[in-house]
């Protein structure tokens, strides 16, 4: 199978990237009818499913509302299931997280998609900067999420966050509020997980006196309370589904009811969302409204792992010991004490808590030194080069006397265990960028992998 071409390459001035060089994408549909359609694409992310407000509307039997979505990034064109009902297939295979080859066909339902890299390609320029808000990289990833919120900030639109646990979503939401015409207004938190159910419509939209046992007196929810500023609702994919309805009304008409209350009070508020779960798998489920989905994300903003920008470490380590430390003269004391080996060490770990796993261990490294590069020296990835004993050798392995079939299928599992085990330590661990550089299904690699796992 021929290898992705990149979706996304860097455009370098003085060995600095200044700026994405985004790939369009061309799909040609066929539906169940037998018409076809070609429709072109310059945007990064492309949502397809049967519902209007999807980038590429395909109204076939059997496409979820939200079905699927094609990224472009470094590594190539990347097709990811959004937790639809029947499933989607490259190639005849069915696939959930794969990077396409040109010419791959993609089965949705009835209906059929054609997959071109196009020709045209699109230059979008990077931030400068190195710091936007409380947030900190030097990475083309977090340049361009910057670059995206000097943007945004500037707007009234509602914001979706999606990311992993520990990315910074909060970080975003407050540098949003901070850098807008609502800056001098309040900023409120929502925890929608940390709230009990029995709570949640009180906190969020507030009560009257007397609304239920207990309210002794009137409460002001959190709409109110950020009334000419902005709300981040933190998870909201906890929000229970009896209360979306109610969530939908107050972003839509600006106005909350109070638990109790007979009529209903205007609010100037902003609506910044986050959560690290899926949405659309979430709409998908029927575990989230998908009218309110969309009202959220009028703007959908990814809070990017900190594995996939791994060369903001030690910026955010520098950027740790200032906030941890009485002086910069003793943060630039302790940063010099990092042996360069530990920095290796911190390139190479999954980080599976992302920046606050960072910001926890410099805290550690601060109070228990040298035990922390110990910690870190076991949790190192394996070396990318497979050890002696492992490498194949032909002469040794071929035996005259023995059977061709069964020397072939030996001498091939133990290359193709050598050579996977190689291949993911190379990635750190990440499935889909060594599916992509070994130009496989990253489905077919899990399987691989898996195989030689038993």
């Amino acid at each position: 199978m021929a290898r992705p071409e990149p979706g996304s390459t860097r455009v370098l001035k003085d060995g600095r990237a200044v700026a994405q060089r985004l790939r369009g994408m061309r799909l040609n549909l066929r539906g169940a009818a037998g018409v076809e359609d070609a429709y072109e694409f310059s945007q990064p992310n492309l949502r397809i499913g049967a519902h209007p407000a999807n980038d590429l509307v395909v109204p076939e039997q059997g496409v979820s509302r939200i079905h699927c979505e094609i990224t472009a990034d470094e590594h190539g064109f990347r097709l990811r299931d959004l937790g639809s009902t029947n499933g989607t297939f490259v190639d005849g295979i069915r696939a959930n997280d794969v990077y396409l080859r040109a010419g791959a066909r993609v089965a949705i339902g009835l209906a059929e998609l054609v997959f071109e890299p196009a020709a045209k390609q699109e230059e979008i320029p990077l931030s400068e900067r190195q710091h936007f808000g409380g947030l900190v990289g030097s990475s083309v990833a977090m340049r361009a999420l910057f670059s995206t919120l000097e943007t945004v900030a500037g707007t009234e639109a509602t914001v979706l966050i999606q990311g992993e646990s520990g990315t910074g979503k909060e970080l975003i939401a407050e540098a949003i509020h901070g850098a807008s015409a609502r800056a001098g207004g309040p900023f409120v938190v929502f925890d929608c997980g940390a709230v009990s159910a029995n709570l949640l419509e009180s906190e969020l939209f507030g009560h009257e006196k007397g609304a239920f046992t207990g309210a002794a007196s009137a409460h002001e929810g959190c709409l109110e309370a950020a009334d000419g500023g902005t709300i981040f609702l933190d998870e909201v994919g906890e929000l229970p589904i009896e209360l979306q309805p109610k969530l939908l009304r107050a972003v839509e008409r600006k106005e909350v009811r109070r638990v109790g209350a007979s009529a209903t009070r205007k609010v100037d508020v902003r609506i910044v969302a986050a959560t690290n779960r899926d949405l659309a798998a979430e709409v998908n489920r029927g575990a989230f409204r998908e009218d309110l989905y969309y009202r959220l994300a009028v703007v959908r903003l990814t809070s990017p792992p900190l594995r996939e920008r791994a060369e903001d470490i030690p910026l955010l380590v520098e950027h740790f010991l200032r906030g941890l430390l009485p002086t910069a003269a003793d943060a630039e004391a302790a940063l010099a004490q990092i042996p360069a080996e530990v920095w290796g060490r911190l390139a190479e770990q999954p980080w599976k808590g992302n920046v606050r796993e960072l910001k926890n261990l410099v805290e550690r490294r601060l109070a228990l030194g040298d035990s922390v590069d110990r910690e870190l020296a076991g949790r190192v990835s394996p070396p990318a080069t497979a050890p002696s004993g492992d490498v194949l050798d032909l002469r040794y392995a071929i035996d005259p006397a023995r059977g061709l079939i069964d020397q072939r299928n030996e001498l091939l599992a133990r290359f193709e265990r050598t050579y996977l085990r190689d291949l993911i330590a190379r990635h750190n661990n990440n499935i889909s960028r060594a599916a992509a550089s070994a130009g496989i299904d990253r489905m077919y690699f899990k399987r691989l992998l898996k195989k030689y796992e038993e």
